[in-house]
């Protein structure tokens, strides 16, 4: 167990998590507008034990980005460049682009998380109803999520991600990180069930990331995988054989197969994806 609670509370959190993702997932898309900030209040209030309320607890409620992070910053933006984020997380990483970026917008459902720290002047936080993104066309030249795409209803992250496409300016790269279905679930229920069914509304396969990057418009999709601040962008293959072998195979079996050295150098535990618009 990679859970320190007693079992008891992670079950309670299981059980609060899938009521509350249901909400989302039968909800029609006007009502799920501005019903994503509400479900993960709701969460927090329900589940005090919640892990991450326990980080929030520590000093300034902020640390260090990892080094995988700020390893595909280093790379790929430059000091003209205009920074976007999503889901900002404690806002570490957006502060350490800050101090070499011209400017710099993290997009989030609320400013719960912002509020803990002090912002630089070239950093300005957006509010989204959970697609879309209040920023002018083609102004943003380097766009990041990380854990993000998995927690949006599918619907909505189509949409978001046609705003991801709009706000980047030809030539713009949009740097995606979300869990790789096929080692999960990722979320709560992954204690519990094969497939997602808490907040994470859906995950996804590095061939399903790029089938929908393409369908929105990036004219480029490759894998890249990182270690340290080390970035290696890859081709595609041989991700969508690999991931074909593994479909067909159980969920116990996937899960056993994601700790093989191998499979990690050539797949990684996450789906990431670079996209040029």
């Amino acid at each position: 167990m990679d859970d320190p609670r007693p079992w008891e509370q992670i079950r309670e959190h299981y059980e609060i998590e899938k009521e509350l993702a249901a909400r989302l997932r039968n909800a029609n898309t006007a009502e799920r507008r501005g019903l994503y900030p509400i479900v993960y209040s709701e969460l927090m209030r329900r589940v005090p034990h919640h892990p991450s309320l326990a980080y929030r607890k520590v000093p300034k409620g902020q640390g260090r980005p990892k080094s995988e992070e700020a390893g595909l910053i280093k790379r790929y933006v430059r000091p003209r460049d205009t920074y976007l984020e999503l889901g900002p997380g404690d806002g570490s990483l957006a502060i350490l682009v800050a101090a070499h970026a011209r400017r710099v917008i993290v997009v989030d459902v609320s400013d719960e998380s912002v509020r803990a720290f002090q912002t630089p002047a070239n950093f300005e936080l957006v509010l989204t109803d959970g697609t879309a993104i209040p920023v002018p066309d083609a102004s943003v030249d380097v766009a990041f999520s990380n854990q993000v795409m998995e927690h949006l209803h599918p619907d909505d992250a189509l949409a978001q991600h046609r705003e991801i496409h709009r706000i980047l300016v030809p030539g713009g790269t949009y740097l995606c990180i979300t869990p790789n279905r096929l080692f999960g679930p990722h979320d709560i229920s992954k204690h519990f069930d094969d497939v997602a069914t808490g907040l994470h509304l859906r995950e996804y396969t590095n061939t399903e990331v790029a089938r929908i990057f393409r369908s929105i418009g990036f004219r480029k999709c490759r894998r890249f995988i990182s270690r340290g601040d080390h970035v290696i962008v890859l081709p595609e293959f041989p991700a969508p054989v690999l991931e074909w072998l593994l479909e067909r195979v159980s969920a116990s079996s996937r899960r056993a197969a994601s700790s093989w050295s191998l499979l990690r150098l050539l797949m990684g535990g996450d789906v990431k994806i670079l996209a040029r618009k």
